[in-house]
Parts: C-alpha cells; structure tokens; sequence
C-alpha cells in the first residue's frame, strides 16, 4: 500500500521501517490500529513541529511563568502545527515489534500560513518537505474528530510523556477544543487535567536528577541513548522522548516516579493541575 506521497507504507524516506508516515490518505486506518496498539502500550511519548514563535505579548505580566504562558497562546493561536510524532511503550518501556513511532505529517502552505522564517529553515534541513504537506498534508480539524476517540485522550490510564511541551500540548489542546487557548494559565490547566489527565515532562523531571542539563539530545547523550532519525522531526524525537524517560526512570528514580510532585507540570510555566484530592 502507498500513502499519498509515493512511500510504501510503515517506511520514511529513507526507508526506515520503525517509523510509519501519515498522511490524510491513510489517517483513517492509522488510527483504526492506534485505537488497539494504546491499549497494551500506554505511555505515549509525543513531540510536535510547528513554525517557531512570530509574537510577543505586550502589557504587564505578574510572573515570568505568565509572560511564558501568553507568549505560548499568543503564538498557538497564531500558528498551525507541521508533524506530530508520538512513539508508543508498555509501562516497562517496551515498544511494540517493528513499527513504534507515528509521525502525523499535518496541511501547511508556506504562501498563506504564517511562520517564522529560521524554523522553516531548520525543518527543512532536517528533511521536512512542504511540497508534500500542502499537497498531502492532514486537515487538522479530521484530526481533532479522530484524536476524541482514539483513546489517547481523557483516560486516567494513558501516560503522556514530553520535553519542555508547553507548546506541544497548546497545539493538541487547540486541535481538540477548535477553540483559542483561555487567556488564564489556570485555566489552560483546567482544560489539559480534563484531556491528558497524567503527563509527565522530562525537563521538569530534570529539577531532581543531578548532573542533567540541557535539551533533549543533551539529556539523552548524557543517558547513552542513541538518537534513530533526523532530529527536529517529530518522530525521531518522540521515539528519543520515550527511550530517554525510561532510562531517566530507572537512573533517578528506581522506576517510580513520584506523581504527587511530578505528574501534571510542564517545565516554564508556573501551574499545574490539581490531583484526585484537588490540591496542586
């Protein structure tokens, strides 16, 4: 079978056989397997491309973390995601045989759709190819109807792994909701707890483990964890998100992570979501 871009299935351009492409032609049976892979591989570790950051709010902030906040909306308003990758693992960090990472290719057109000029630069280095997403790309608002019931969202029992994914999640949220993000942090918050109810972000987790420093290629060297793919494609970096949380898991943690101080924050913003028992 061909997805719409001439590539046999299941392999990318360069015929690598443990990332499937998506495009809109085959998003449809894409998402009919993930519907029955997240039931045995929870922990779904996510990344996201999209076209750099073109605003800055202006007018009084209380906080750094609030100026961070309305400068992500401001921006996820403003923009369209490119690539979604998300990589999928068993609660040992086991990825399923062959095909483990699904990297979601999404419509975007560099004569109407705005971006800042240097990550198109960057994605575009790093193999992206636009051609491809204006012709062939998914149409975001299929995507949100099929992400509702996919069963990757508002379970208590799907673990969202990330780094340093305040944008990431802006995205997913303004994919899901179709809405504008809410102009308060806390109320971000709000929306995320009712989506991702547990998400656990590596550069947060990075506050209590000695010695790590820096993005995810730092982390995941320091880790001796080898990179599959080209960075600054969402699904080189997810499968690099997952391998690299195990292995932080099971370095700084002895394999349990703490959710009471872990689970729901995302590095650079202030708020995370209350748990069960309604505190934060």
């Amino acid at each position: 079978m061909q997805n719409g871009t001439g590539n046999p299935m299941g392999q990318d351009g360069q015929g690598q056989s443990w990332v499937r492409e998506v495009w809109d032609s085959n998003l449809e049976d894409e998402m009919a397997v993930l519907r029955d892979l997240v039931e045995r591989y929870p922990y779904l570790s996510m990344d996201t491309e999209f076209p750099g950051v073109v605003a800055r709010p202006i007018g009084n902030f209380r906080t750094s973390a609030d100026y961070h906040y309305q400068t992500l909306r401001c921006n996820v308003d403003l923009l369209k995601i490119i690539q979604l990758g998300i990589t999928f693992a068993d609660e040992e960090g086991n990825h399923p045989p062959g095909v483990c990472t699904w990297q979601f290719n999404f419509k975007f057109n560099l004569s109407d759709d705005m971006y800042a000029q240097d990550s198109i630069d960057l994605l575009t280095k790093s193999g992206i190819d636009f051609k491809k997403n204006e012709e062939y790309g998914i149409d975001v608002e299929h995507f949100g109807e099929l992400l509702i019931s996919s069963g990757f969202v508002l379970l208590d029992d799907v673990k969202w792994v990330s780094f340093h994914s305040g944008y990431d999640f802006g995205y997913l949220l303004k994919i899901l909701t179709c809405q504008p993000l809410p102009a308060e942090e806390s109320d971000f918050f709000d929306l995320l707890r009712i989506y991702f109810p547990c998400i656990y972000d590596i550069k947060y987790l990075m506050k209590s483990c000695k010695n790590l420093k820096g993005g995810l290629q730092d982390v995941a060297d320091d880790l001796q964890i080898a990179r599959v793919g080209p960075q600054h494609q969402a699904g080189s970096d997810s499968l690099l998100t997952s391998k690299t949380f195990f292995k932080m898991r099971q370095t700084f943690f002895d394999d349990r992570i703490d959710d009471s101080k872990f689970l729901g924050y995302l590095y650079g913003l202030s708020s995370s979501f209350p748990n069960k028992d309604g505190h934060p």
